[in-house]
């Protein structure tokens, strides 16, 4: 099988790590040799995170280059913009559309970018977002909007339901799976 690339970007403490293992936990389950990185800025303050998961028969460098990611999952409109230079031509990203403004936005040194998501479209780039903040604090939790992105993108996969609820048990402690499978379910059926 090819080896195929995905990026998971967002801003620290958005849960975009726990999000990586999953597909990390999933992707190794169905027999697939498995590269994850993480790369962070500042992401304790606040700044990007960014993590490549690389997955198929065999896989020599966790790296992504421009121009590779097959998916680009972003827990952030403004991340999803971007990264879009290392989106593949016929590439999916699939993000929240919220938007958490940056410190120069915060400082008023600039302003946040209007009609990012429409920018995007403008540009060709085949776009799923949707507000999936709303849908983790359906689910109980604000920090649940990986799990609802876990679930949108487990759409575009060949996987079973089921395969997807078991990497989330060993993925998440024990006191969150039920919230953590609420959010996934709201995230697939959006």
């Amino acid at each position: 099988m090819e080896t195929k690339n995905i990026m998971i970007v967002g801003v620290g403490g958005q849960g975009t790590l726990l999000a990586s293992k999953l597909l990390g936990q999933l992707l190794s389950t169905k027999g697939y040799d498995v590269k994850v990185s993480e790369v962070h800025g500042m992401s304790q303050r606040g700044g990007n995170v960014v993590t490549y998961v690389r997955y198929g028969d065999h896989v020599y460098s966790p790296i992504i280059d421009k121009g590779e990611a097959d998916l680009i999952i972003s827990f952030e409109l403004l991340e999803a913009a971007r990264w879009t230079q290392y989106l593949k031509k016929g590439g999916r990203i699939v993000t929240n559309s919220q938007q958490v403004n940056p410190m120069p936005v915060i400082t008023g040194a600039k302003e946040y970018p209007a009609d990012l998501e429409k920018k995007m479209k403008d540009k060709g780039i085949n776009i799923d977002a949707f507000d999936a903040l709303a849908l983790a604090e359906e689910a109980g939790s604000s920090k649940a909007v990986n799990m609802v992105l876990m679930g949108k993108v487990s759409n575009y996969f060949d996987f079973s339901e089921e395969t997807w609820l078991e990497a989330i048990e060993h993925s998440v402690k024990e006191k969150f799976i039920d919230m953590n499978k609420k959010a996934f379910h709201l995230g697939r059926n959006a």
